[in-house]
């Protein structure tokens, strides 16, 4: 019986600092320059992809930022490029309410995406 509580108290903790590791991970957000963190974790994923991963990366952030207006969907769509290398968003990442707006958030990303992948500003 004593052991199993020990257990429970020890699944507890796991599970608290699961949840504060996660909150740390995106905590970039509050940064002042989210914008060049955004890209420091974002070109990564572009590398040996793009001539200019850096460059690709400011401009997808420029154009959710610009496009999406919902803060919860931007969020999602910036962490899922970030994460990804491409506009990706996770359901988990928003409130249910806003996930029938998924769809409609990729339509709205979709050209500006095409456009900074193949045709970069000159």
């Amino acid at each position: 019986m004593k052991m199993t509580l020990v257990f429970a108290g020890l699944v507890a903790a796991l599970a608290v600092s699961a949840g504060s590791a996660q909150a740390q991970v995106w905590s970039w957000k509050k940064l002042p320059d989210q914008r060049g963190e955004f890209v420091r974790l974002c070109s990564p994923h572009m590398v040996g992809r793009w001539e200019h991963p850096e460059a690709v990366c400011g401009c997808l952030h420029d154009h959710a930022v610009a496009n999406v207006q919902d803060s919860d969907l931007r969020e999602a769509l910036l962490r899922g490029i970030s994460e990804h290398g491409v506009p990706t968003i996770d359901r988990e990442w928003i409130p249910a309410s806003k996930q029938s707006m998924i769809n409609a958030t990729f339509s709205q990303i979709a050209r500006p995406t095409l456009q900074c992948m193949f045709e970069p500003a000159k």
